[in-house]
């Protein structure tokens, strides 16, 4: 059976976007992401990060570090009783990137690759699924998967395909009241 997921960007949503975070000591989440995680666990949605992770691709840190981050983020979830079930990312940059992470990805937001990636792999719905990001790029990937319900998180000025919330809460709200 398929399920819906709850596609979290990674900067700026579950943690503080200090720019190009790849340390657990520069790593601080988010007021209130455990919660919201746990949260739509009981909803019944999987959890999936989704991140464009451009430091690798010019050369600030390596493949190798991000997922050890990643591996600490997952444990630190999974202790909060708030387990992630995967991380997706892209190291891909256009412009910016160093050698072969110099291209064009179908995986870097706003392009759709990873939300479809995942979905292929965790069997999940999408037309019932939910994306929550800090910037216009998520909204206009979870659009391009097929993702309806896509919630920017603390913005004065969200794109009108888009709900703009101030606080964690806000988003379990509007998902029970889609329950």
């Amino acid at each position: 059976m398929l399920r819906p997921a709850l596609f979290l960007d990674r900067d700026g949503v579950i943690n503080v976007d200090r720019g190009y975070v790849h340390r657990v000591d520069d790593f601080e989440f988010m007021p209130g992401i455990f919660s919201l995680v746990r949260g739509c666990r009981r909803l019944g949605y999987r959890i999936i990060v989704v991140t464009n992770q451009a430091g690798i691709g010019r050369g600030y840190y390596s493949e190798q570090q991000f997922q050890a981050l990643s591996a600490w983020m997952q444990t630190r979830f999974r202790a909060e009783a708030a387990e992630v079930d995967a991380v997706y990312h892209c190291p891909h940059h256009p412009e910016h990137g160093i050698g072969i992470y110099r291209q064009d990805s179908h995986d870097r937001k706003p392009k759709p690759g990873m939300l479809l990636k995942a979905a292929k792999d965790w069997s999940l719905d999408l037309s019932r699924s939910v994306l929550l990001g800090d910037r216009a790029s998520d909204i206009r990937a979870a659009l391009a998967a097929g993702v309806p319900h896509r919630f920017l998180y603390r913005s004065n000025d969200p794109p009108e395909d888009a709900i703009a919330v101030a606080e964690f809460d806000e988003v379990i709200q509007q998902l029970q009241l889609l329950s």
